[in-house]
């Protein structure tokens, strides 16, 4: 147990969140998605066209539309490689669910201790992985410079609406994980600077405080 003493000295310490090259990856990941959220609104609906302008027109937002998806896939799947083991899902997380009124209202002493990533975290990691699994292979089918011919026309309806529906969901989720950062002081510092203070971590991410300050030990 954390006597009054030690939480004192961690709370005055300051740990690295997030080191360079994930930051770096993070940011890429979050470019990529506004890229082709922008792009693929304007083919979504005519009311959304004129945002092809921001890409030198329509043809070139096409051509570049598919491109950035490739970068995103892969920048994700290295994203998703390092942070893996950190948000498998445990049972901590589904007690730590269950309290999210609690963190609503300030109450986090009585939310759960949690690891690196959250319950919430979690989820949203493993939407957007879902999202772009999905967007990558409907999007595949749905390339027509390379693809056109390879895939019938009934698959490419389907990949089409697929296409649609795993965007809304990673538009949404986006949404909610950009909100949830501005709300959660400190959380944006951290992925634009990476460090962030021991008290921070005692407030947040408490489990993973204890494992970070018994490896310094």
């Amino acid at each position: 147990m954390t006597t009054s003493t030690e939480k004192v000295a961690v709370v005055r310490d300051t740990y690295i969140r997030y080191n360079p090259s994930e930051r770096a990856n993070h940011w890429l990941v979050v470019v990529c998605a506004i890229l082709l959220m922008l792009s693929g609104l304007a083919f979504f609906h005519p009311a959304f066209f004129w945002l092809t302008a921001l890409f030198g027109g329509g043809q070139a937002a096409r051509a570049i539309h598919p491109w950035i998806g490739v970068v995103l896939a892969g920048s994700f799947t290295f994203m998703g490689i390092r942070f893996f083991r950190q948000n498998i899902w445990t049972k901590e997380d589904g007690e730590w669910m269950s309290h999210v009124g609690d963190l609503i209202n300030h109450r986090e002493d009585k939310v759960p201790e949690a690891g690196r990533f959250n319950a919430a975290q979690k989820l949203v990691f493993y939407v957007m992985f879902w999202s772009v699994v999905t967007l990558f292979l409907s999007g595949l089918v749905l390339w027509q410079h390379y693809f056109g011919d390879a895939f019938p026309m009934g698959l490419q309806r389907f990949a089409g609406l697929v296409h649609a529906l795993m965007a809304a969901a990673m538009i949404i989720t986006m949404i909610i994980h950009i909100y949830a950062a501005i709300w959660n002081t400190g959380s944006v510092r951290a992925m634009t600077r990476g460090p962030v203070t021991g008290g921070w971590l005692w407030k947040h991410h408490r489990r993973y405080l204890r494992e970070e300050v018994g490896g310094r030990k």
